[in-house]
């Protein structure tokens, strides 16, 4: 995979290989944020975590900057997060998708996760460049909804728990291994979690004056039995 590596002034396309993929849920760092997503999720039929947060492993293979993704059926959605990654002994930081079938994810949190191509950005930055302001990161997302553009995510990363409680949580140490990513865990959705035939979603640099961003629409598969 390409991905476009921002370091300082300087940036480099990279081939870069994703060994390892892990998407962190229930990561909110205000409590009772955190309870207000566990709620809309427990209206879709989706229990409650048994630990928060909780860590789950998804296939590589999962992850693609590709601007479709095909789904099963009509009941997958998009969350924005951040994502972490580790390459080149270095971490970075970009933005992603933790796209989800919630028709599964009622009787199987794990299983809606591997159901579902996992989009990011195709650029990162260098963690070191924001750790200075790191709470100061916005994120957002749209969707296409009766024909107009909606706003459906935006928040600080500061609603989440911070990168090194993250890696330490997972990892037992302050480091990823080389070659894996972390989607590190979403806003409540404004209006309720729905699906949409077209997802954007970004991340916001106010100090240093920069977006990453992508989008991508669904290809539907029929449920045939």
């Amino acid at each position: 995979m390409q991905i476009k590596l921002q370091k300082g002034p300087e940036a480099e396309i990279t081939d870069i290989a994703i060994s390892n993929a892990i998407v962190a849920g229930w990561t909110g760092r205000d409590r009772v944020a955190l309870e207000k997503h566990i709620v809309e999720l427990e209206a879709l039929g989706v229990a409650r975590p048994a630990t928060t947060p909780i860590y789950y492993r998804v296939s590589a293979t999962r992850v693609t900057t590709a601007p479709v993704i095909q789904t099963t059926g009509t009941a997958s959605s998009g969350e924005v997060e951040f994502v972490l990654a580790q390459w080149g002994g270095e971490m970075w930081v970009g933005v992603g998708s933790d796209h989800t079938d919630r028709e599964v994810e009622t009787y199987n949190v794990t299983v809606s996760k591997q159901m579902c191509e996992k989009p990011l950005a195709g650029e990162f930055w260098r963690f070191a460049d924001v750790a200075g302001h790191w709470d100061r990161i916005v994120l957002r997302s749209y969707i296409q909804e009766n024909g107009a553009r909606v706003l459906y995510q935006e928040g600080t990363v500061n609603a989440m728990l911070d990168p090194a409680t993250l890696i330490e949580g997972y990892a037992g140490k302050k480091a990823l291994d080389e070659g894996t990513i972390m989607l590190c865990g979403t806003f409540a959705a404004k209006g309720g979690i729905r699906p949409a035939d077209v997802f954007e979603f970004e991340m916001e640099d106010p100090i240093l004056g920069r977006t990453i961003k992508h989008a991508y629409s669904l290809e539907k598969l029929p449920v045939v039995g």
